[in-house]
């Protein structure tokens, strides 16, 4: 019978009050007994000999599906139950019953069966078959409905929930910090413009040069990439604040470990110093890690098993362990007697690079562990710097917070407070100060020590869940060439 043929009708026989239940409250033990009704997606059905079909039903609200009985007795059972297939929408009412079978602890016997919406099922991408991570991309509007998507974004709104938990209870104010900026906080110059000048015949000064003044807001804009320089300004007056927002980055990184549009978390604190911030980014990760560990086990029990055997042990080790603290110049020399074959050569006053991050968490420290005190050469102007050491170098109060598994998680610093040597920082890395007079403003007024650090969302879903792609712990993501759905 075609889909056209199939009504949309409901039979309704239950007469006790009737309570709308998820899926995962009416898995509950506690749910026996109750007249419900549930609304979910098909994920399979099958018939029996006996005179009923078994459809299981999921809503998104946890893993496990729920188990739906429905009798031969059901009007249209054989017109309309048994051509139902993956993909379906139904809402079912009936009765929760204590479930006969293994498995599961409720299901739910059928008094009525309401179909929203048919799935072709020549057509329907999500059959009953393990699909690549890969191939789930190409379908970013579907694969939601599967199993490891589905956990994935149960355990990122867990997380989004813990860092606004976290801070609220720590008396932080939570600031929204603009998308659009004129100035790059990184000093990268890896920014997207925004404009509305006409991209073939942009206006022209009397020099040829593309006229700005022209445009929407009469200047060079773009889309930031940190909130951070108006959150210290924020800081400088509400004391403890953080932002929590989309950035950008116009980074040509086609990695698993890149992507141009990603969420950001950062806290700013006056009166704070390098030690403080450390303490805090500690105690903010614990605190993520331990929310997800009591509230997420079905979903962390998929990723255990499936995605990375070594979830468990990794969370709960950063969970009751201590983060081991040096300063990078020991970290270089650490990896320098290293013995390991790096592919990029370590030497102090460069970056390390994702292989020595971890070298240093997953084989010598066997943790997490926060380095301090990097070059200056190669941090941006705003970190406070240090009295050079005994060979003249260089440093700034830097942390990155580096975890088995992916590496950094955290960057923050100590912000420079001091205006003298703030302006000759911009100097130095080719800044125009006119375009931060108001950074540079808070200097002049009342300026104190203070601190923040930044932690990438995707980052972090992905500490916690083990996928190895960050294209998959973020609804629909933007990379190099790809801006779908």
């Amino acid at each position: 019978m075609g889909d056209e043929g199939r009504g949309v009708r409901s039979y309704q026989t239950q007469t006790t009050p009737m309570k709308k239940l998820s899926v995962k409250e009416a898995r509950l033990e506690g749910a026996i007994g109750a007249a419900a009704k549930i609304e979910g997606w098909v994920r399979t059905r099958r018939d029996s000999k006996a005179g009923f079909s078994f459809i299981e039903v999921n809503d998104g609200s946890c893993l496990g599906n729920l188990q739906v009985i429905a009798p031969v007795e059901l009007a249209d059972y054989e017109s309309e139950i048994k051509h139902l297939t993956a993909g379906c929408s139904l809402t079912v009412t009936g009765e929760i019953v204590a479930s006969a079978g293994g498995g599961q602890a409720t299901e739910l016997k059928a008094d009525s069966v309401l179909v929203h919406g048919w799935a072709e099922p020549t057509t329907y991408p999500l059959q009953k078959k393990r699909h690549s991570l890969e191939k789930l991309r190409e379908w970013a509007h579907l694969r939601p409905r599967t199993n490891a998507i589905g956990a994935v974004m149960r355990v990122r709104h867990r997380v989004s929930k813990s860092i606004h938990d976290f801070f609220h209870e720590d008396g932080f104010l939570y600031t929204h910090t603009p998308i659009i900026t004129a100035s790059d906080c990184e000093g990268a110059g890896e920014m997207f413009r925004v404009t509305t000048l006409d991209a073939d015949k942009p206006p022209r000064d009397d020099k040829g040069a593309v006229d700005h003044t022209q445009d929407f807001f009469g200047r060079p804009a773009y889309l930031t990439v940190s909130g951070q320089l108006e959150g210290e300004l924020y800081a400088s007056a509400l004391g403890k604040v953080y932002t929590f927002g989309p950035t950008f980055r116009a980074e040509n990184s086609n990695t698993s470990r890149h992507l141009a549009e990603f969420w950001m978390v950062e806290p700013e604190v006056a009166f704070f110093e390098l030690t403080d911030n450390i303490d805090l980014a500690e105690r903010f990760l614990k605190r993520i890690v331990a929310d997800v560990l009591r509230d997420c086990q079905e979903d962390l029990a998929l990723f255990q098993q499936h995605i990375d055997k070594t979830v468990m042990e990794r969370l709960e080790g950063l969970h009751n362990g201590s983060f081991t603290r040096l300063p990078y110049t020991e970290a270089v020399e650490l990896l320098e007697g290293s013995g390991e074959p790096f592919e990029y050569p370590v030497q102090w006053g460069t970056d390390l690079q994702a292989e020595h991050e971890r070298w240093l968490t997953e084989k010598h420290f066997a943790g997490p562990v926060v380095l301090t005190d990097y070059p200056a050469s190669i941090k941006p102007f705003y970190m406070f710097v240090n009295e050079p050491d005994d060979q003249g170098r260089r440093t700034v109060r830097a942390m990155d917070v580096l975890v088995p598994g992916v590496g950094e998680i955290i960057g923050g610093s100590q912000r420079e407070h001091r205006l003298d040597i703030l302006e000759a920082r911009m100097a130095e890395q080719g800044l125009n100060p006119a375009d931060y007079w108001w950074y540079a403003d808070l200097r002049r007024y009342g300026t104190v020590p203070h601190a923040g650090f930044g932690l990438g969302l995707e980052r972090m879903v992905q500490y916690v869940t083990g996928m190895a792609n960050i294209r998959d712990v973020i609804p629909f993501p933007r990379t190099p060439g790809s801006a779908e759905f």
